[in-house]
C-alpha cells in the first residue's frame, strides 16, 4: 500500500508546483488526493497492526471497523482485477484507465497503483481471516448450524435489501439502460459494467452468507466461510458507496455519473444502508447470544480443524 500512497504524495506535490491536471482546481485535486493519503497511510499501519503481536492488544471496535472497511474496498474487488487482467491481455478495450481527475494515467502510475491495490487486496484476502479467527474463534469455528441458532432479526431486512440492490446492479451490468443518462451513456463502458457485476454479485452473496449463518439445522459448511464472505461483502457495499455518495452529491471536477444524479444518491444511500445491515447480521451471529457454536462445539471444530497437523 505504501506504493500508492507513494503516487498520492507525488500528485500533491506536482499540482502544488503547477503540475495537476488542467480540469481539476488545484484546491480540489489536493484535498481530494489528501483524503486518499490518510486512507493508505491507515491501510499501511492497519497491515501492520494483523502481523505484528501488537495488533492483538488493539481494542476490537476500530480494529473491526479498519478491517471492515479496509477489506471491503480490496478483497472484493480481486475477482475484478482477475477479469480486467484477462481482458487487458487479449486486447480487449474496456475503457477506464483514467485517473481520478479524468486524464490518462502514465504506465509508471498505473504499474504502482496496481501493485499497491493488489498487494494489500491479497494481503488482507489472508491476513485478516486469520487475525480475527484467532482473537474471536467461536465467530469462526465449527459448522454451520452447530449448537443453539437465535435468527437475526436483522436477516430477513438483509435478504430483501441484497436481492433488490444485487439484481439492480446486474441488470446493468447485462446491459439494460432503465436509470442511466442517455446524456452520460458514453460513460457506461464495459468497465463500469463489470464494476457493477462485481457490486451484484457480492449483494448476493451477503445476502445469502447471512441466511446460512442463521440457519437453524447443522449443514457441512465450515462456518468461516459465510462469516469472511458476509464480512467482506458488507465492508464493499458500505465503503464503495461510502465513496461514492459524496462523489455523486459534489461532482468535483468534471465528474458526472452514467446514471442520472437522483439514481446514484439513490442507488448509493442504498448501498450503504445494505452494507450496514449485513453487518448487524454478520455481528448478531457471532456473538455469543446468537447462532455462535457452544464451547464444546468450538472445541470440536478446533480438533476437526487441525486434525491434520498431527
Amino acid at each position: 500500500m505504501s506504493l500508492y500512497l507513494m503516487v498520492k504524495v507525488i500528485w500533491i506535490v506536482a499540482a502544488l508546483l503547477g503540475r495537476g491536471p488542467e480540469d481539476v482546481g488545484t484546491a480540489g485535486w489536493v484535498a481530494l488526493n489528501t483524503v486518499t493519503v490518510g486512507m493508505s497511510a491507515t491501510g499501511v499501519i492497519f497491515g501492520l497492526a494483523l502481523a505484528q503481536r501488537w495488533g492483538s492488544r488493539l481494542p476490537a471496535p476500530p480494529l473491526i471497523f479498519f478491517g471492515w472497511v479496509g477489506g471491503g474496498f480490496l478483497v472484493p474487488m480481486l475477482p475484478y482485477m482477475v477479469v480486467s487482467g484477462v481482458l487487458d491481455a487479449i486486447g480487449v478495450d474496456r475503457g477506464g484507465g483514467r485517473t481520478d481527475g479524468g486524464e490518462q494515467a502514465p504506465d509508471w502510475e498505473t504499474v504502482l497503483v496496481n501493485i499497491g491495490f493488489v498487494g494489500m487486496a491479497v494481503g488482507l484476502t489472508v491476513a485478516l481471516p486469520i487475525y480475527m479467527r484467532e482473537r474471536w474463534p467461536t465467530a469462526f469455528l465449527g459448522r454451520v448450524g452447530e449448537g443453539r441458532a437465535r435468527p437475526s432479526k436483522f436477516v430477513p431486512p438483509a435478504m430483501t435489501a441484497t436481492a433488490a440492490l444485487g439484481l439492480l446492479c446486474l441488470y446493468w451490468a447485462f446491459g439494460g439502460m432503465f436509470g442511466l443518462d442517455a446524456a452520460h451513456r458514453d460513460h457506461w463502458d464495459l468497465n463500469e459494467r463489470l464494476l457493477n457485476g462485481s457490486t451484484g454479485l457480492w449483494a448476493l452473496i451477503g445476502g445469502w452468507s447471512v441466511w446460512v449463518l442463521n440457519r437453524r439445522s447443522p449443514a457441512r459448511l465450515p462456518l468461516w466461510v459465510p462469516m469472511t464472505l458476509a464480512f467482506a461483502a458488507s465492508g464493499s457495499l458500505f465503503a464503495w458507496s461510502g465513496w461514492k455518495l459524496p462523489m455523486a452529491v459534489i461532482r468535483p471536477g468534471d465528474y458526472v455519473t452514467a446514471e442520472y444524479p437522483v439514481v446514484a444518491v439513490l442507488q448509493h444511500t442504498m448501498s450503504i444502508g445494505v452494507g450496514l445491515v449485513l453487518l448487524a447480521a454478520t455481528l448478531s451471529a457471532a456473538s455469543p447470544g446468537g447462532p455462535a457454536r457452544s464451547n464444546a462445539a468450538v472445541a470440536a471444530g478446533l480438533r476437526r480443524d487441525t486434525a491434520h497437523l498431527e
